[in-house]
């Protein structure tokens, strides 16, 4: 069992309060949370006091690739041409190790608990962050990516998927899921996407898809025209126009329906918005990776007042160099109560698990982050998370605390 006593709670869903507690039962869930006095503290319970720290449910971080974490140092950031980007580091992918993939999957888990993120949305092809947040224990949905542009090799991706999912679902649990990723429109065909889908609800895996990021992938899909669409042509695969948006076509393809997790979704209008609504799908934001490639801004307000379920994603180190949440706030322009909720329970409603994290009551899971004073209302860089907790265990702890 475990009693954190914090300055000031922040249960989310409902006021915040100075000077309370929350009680944690051997079963890694909540068994109370209030006003310091009105908490029990059981003997032998572990007991923390932070007076001048604020408590509150851990973050959310809807959209990483730890997987990456290792190739940071090796792209430019700001590399203006999106294509350039992404075929640097498909050569860094193809020049690592099974073994860094790994090491750099720990290293990120172990980033975002020191930044007081115990849930992270992980999008990769390796299956690294799936062994790595297993063997530590950690809380988490991993999204197996798949890819294939060419048709006629569809049939071959399936194969990799089917056996990649075979492999990797042995080790899913309560608190780690499996989802799977068909990448994006300008690296997965027609067909591959509709066999995804099929697969996707025969298996009862959720879906996450990179869409609508970027004006050249509006023009592939809409006008068979730009560079993504001459780069295909290049390669021999043939490019027609589908005269709709980069998400109607996903929709005619079968792959965005009730919580499929949409990547980015920057060049999205009102009637795309409504379409996500319609079929209750929801949004990863990742604004300073949107930035950084020049993409544009997401029209937040237009998904906000849909009621669309939006959370923050830091996206990889190689787009933005950091996993600062926080700062994925600031940069939408929330802050305060509004980046909190952003952060926690808006995050967990995007990834389907609001039933289980992202507010602090009573019968919910114990995934808790301590921050110090200011928070909420700091200027950057944000604070180190003072203690970190996965379903009532510590994973992570500043020296002293």
């Amino acid at each position: 069992m475990l009693r954190i006593r914090a300055g000031r709670v922040h249960p989310v869903t409902a006021p915040s309060f100075e000077d309370g507690a929350v009680l944690v039962g051997a079963d890694g869930r909540i068994a109370a949370v209030g006003p310091n006095e009105q908490v029990p503290a059981p003997r032998g319970v572990q007991s923390f006091e932070f007076p001048d720290a604020e408590l509150m449910p851990g973050l959310v971080n809807c959209h990483t690739h730890l997987e990456l974490n290792q190739l940071g140092g090796g792209v430019q950031h700001d590399e203006p041409e999106f294509l350039t980007w992404i075929r640097r580091i498909r050569e860094l992918k193809d020049a690592t190790s099974v073994e860094a993939f790994y090491e750099a999957a720990v290293a990120g888990i172990k980033d975002c608990w020191s930044r007081g993120v115990t849930c992270v949305a992980e999008t990769g092809s390796t299956g690294a962050v799936m062994r790595a947040l297993h063997d530590l224990g950690g809380r988490g949905i991993v999204y197996q990516e798949v890819f294939g542009p060419d048709p006629a090799k569809s049939a071959d991706s399936m194969r990799e998927l089917e056996a990649a999912v075979l492999q990797l679902r042995r080790l899913a649990t309560s608190q780690l899921l499996l989802g799977v990723s068909p990448h994006a429109l300008y690296t997965v065909s027609g067909p591959l996407y509709e066999a995804v889908a099929a697969f996707a609800r025969l298996e009862e895996l959720p879906i996450a898809v990179h869409v609508a990021e970027s004006p050249d992938e509006v023009r592939l899909v809409r006008d068979g025209a730009g560079a993504f669409a001459e780069a295909l042509r290049a390669r021999g695969i043939a490019i027609e126009p589908g005269g709709c948006s980069p998400v109607a076509y996903l929709v005619q393809r079968g792959v965005i329906r009730r919580g499929t997790l949409c990547i980015h979704a920057i060049q999205a209008d009102a009637a795309d918005v409504e379409l996500l609504r319609s079929f209750r799908a929801t949004v990863a934001h990742c604004p300073r990776s949107n930035a950084a490639h020049r993409h544009g801004l997401m029209p937040l307000a237009l998904f906000q007042q849909a009621r669309v379920p939006v959370g923050l994603g830091t996206d990889s180190v190689v787009s933005v160099g950091d996993l600062d949440l926080w700062a994925e706030a600031e940069a939408a322009g929330l802050r305060g109560e509004s980046a909190l909720r952003a952060l926690t329970i808006e995050g967990a409603r995007a990834l389907g698990g609001d039933t289980e994290i992202g507010s602090l009551e009573v019968g919910k899971a114990g995934d808790l982050a301590v921050f110090p004073f200011a928070a909420l209302r700091r200027p950057p860089p944000p604070p180190a998370a003072l203690l970190t907790v996965v379903s009532g265990r510590i994973v992570h702890q500043i020296s002293g605390q």
